[in-house]
């Protein structure tokens, strides 16, 4: 079956953009977000695609597509996904923009004479360019570890217990069937799809919150949704922090999902030694342990590292 497990730049630099204009939550990333307010004010008033693009925002109802397609194949860099965008005729650009904008108030003019303008697509194009170079590039590092450690650990769960599990903890809208069926809720009835043998993309998310349907026949069928540990907060407890050092403290938040060792350097922004250096000192006092999953070896916390950390959890 060709459902697979992806990750889209594009797709995440779409949900930037949603976080950033107010239409989610930021959670854990509002101080990254925080940081980001001045240079996106700026390239709203710079790009006129990017307000048009967010004047586009609903939800639980369609959007168009061509904004951010799903990636045609695994680890397709953000230029390839954007230049897909840029290919994309005026003529479906404007047929998508107008399926979107119904039932919705009317945009003021600016933004209208955007989305008619035959230079639609390039102007969109320009935008999202601009959004990932300067405001999410600079955080895909760790926007990367935390959708990469998703992959590799459902991907170790779908190999050893199958789909059943690798999609156990996705989304309530989504679950597999016995006879090897995975049903996806859509937002509404008339979305409903079936997969006909095409496979579906599940494309992970960084921020903690939505998650979204591509179910048009013009693109592959994908669903994005929130990455384990995507709301894995950023603070330490005091208390812990006192007993084993704020550093190890971390690396033992973020152990709640399984990751590598490149994962925690991305996360952390530490160095390979000194992440290194703090597993062994983890391991040896049993709150961590590893695991090979395929090529890769996973850290995670032991039951009692998880008590260390929900001290309400009864040690073993």
């Amino acid at each position: 079956m060709a459902t697979r497990f992806a990750v889209s730049p594009l797709i995440v630099t779409k949900l930037a953009l949603r976080v950033l204009s107010g239409g989610r939550q930021a959670g854990v990333w509002r101080a990254w977000a925080d940081r980001a307010r001045e240079p996106y004010g700026r390239l709203l008033a710079e790009r006129p695609g990017l307000g048009a693009m967010v004047a586009l925002f609903r939800d639980r109802r369609y959007n168009a597509d061509f904004v951010a397609p799903p990636p045609a194949r695994v680890g397709t860099p953000f230029e390839a996904e954007l230049a897909t965008v840029r290919a994309t005729s005026a003529a479906q650009a404007h047929r998508e923009i107008a399926r979107n904008l119904d039932g919705m108030p009317r945009p003021p003019a600016a933004v209208l004479d955007v989305l008619s303008s035959p230079d639609v697509v390039t102007l969109f194009a320009d935008a999202l360019q601009a959004l990932w170079e300067e405001i999410v590039a600079p955080a895909w590092p760790r926007f990367h570890a935390i959708l990469e450690r998703d992959v590799i650990q459902r991907a170790g769960r779908l190999a050893t217990y199958g789909w059943a599990a690798a999609l156990a903890d996705l989304s309530p809208r989504v679950r597999w069937h016995p006879d090897g069926v995975i049903e996806v809720r859509a937002e509404s009835p008339d979305e409903t799809r079936r997969l006909g043998g095409r496979g579906l993309l599940f494309v992970p998310s960084p921020f903690p919150s939505g998650v979204g349907s591509y179910l048009e026949d013009a693109w592959p069928y994908a669903i994005s949704y929130p990455a384990r540990g995507a709301g894995i907060p950023h603070e330490v407890p005091d208390g812990l922090a006192g007993l084993i050092g704020r550093t190890r403290a971390r690396v033992l938040l973020e152990l709640a999902v399984p990751a590598t060792t490149s994962h925690l350097v991305a996360l952390l922004g530490l160095g390979l030694g000194t992440v290194g250096g703090h597993l062994g000192a983890l391991r040896r006092a049993g709150l961590v342990a590893r695991c090979r999953t395929g090529r890769a070896v996973l850290y995670h916390r032991t039951a009692l590292g998880d008590a260390l950390v929900s001290p309400s959890v009864p040690p073993p």
